[in-house]
């Protein structure tokens, strides 16, 4: 995730199930783990389900702006790592797995928590500007709350 009030376009797509993917072009992680670890945390925390059909290459290539290599490369590592099965002809789905247990979803998110508190602290924000963020966040709007825009 960025830094409060960083500048930088990010490319994300909500399908129809509601599945958002967002790739930050100025994070030094290449963009396929980004696409990789978010969908990974999607399944592993139950968001995706057990067959839920995941957009084509072409399709999330296309909506995030990024080559269909890039995209299939994220497909290949999340095939290889158990989290979908991809067939020719019939799409990639998500393979069966055991769900996060309640007291992981929770570590996670205070872990989460405690990092964007410290970095909010680190760049001097006022905690309730890093609240709206978050509020602004988990409602899919912008990540930069209104007090911030010019």
């Amino acid at each position: 995730m960025a830094a409060i009030g960083d500048r930088r376009p990010r490319r994300h797509t909500r399908n129809r199930d509601g599945m958002i993917i967002e790739v930050d072009p100025g994070s030094p992680t290449p963009p396929y783990e980004q696409i990789r670890a978010q969908i990974a945390t999607m399944i592993e925390a139950g968001t995706l389900s057990v067959g839920a059909q995941l957009p084509t290459i072409r399709q999330l290539a296309s909506d995030l702006g990024l080559a269909a290599n890039t995209v299939a490369r994220a497909y290949r590592e999340l095939e290889a790592g158990g989290w979908v099965v991809s067939r020719v002809r019939h799409g990639t789905t998500v393979a069966p797995r055991v769900p996060l247990a309640e007291a992981d979803v929770r570590r996670r998110l205070q872990e989460a928590a405690q990092s964007y508190a410290t970095l909010a602290h680190q760049l001097g924000v006022d905690p309730g500007q890093a609240e709206e963020t978050i509020r602004s966040a988990l409602q899919g709007g912008e990540t930069e709350p209104a007090s911030h825009r010019t």
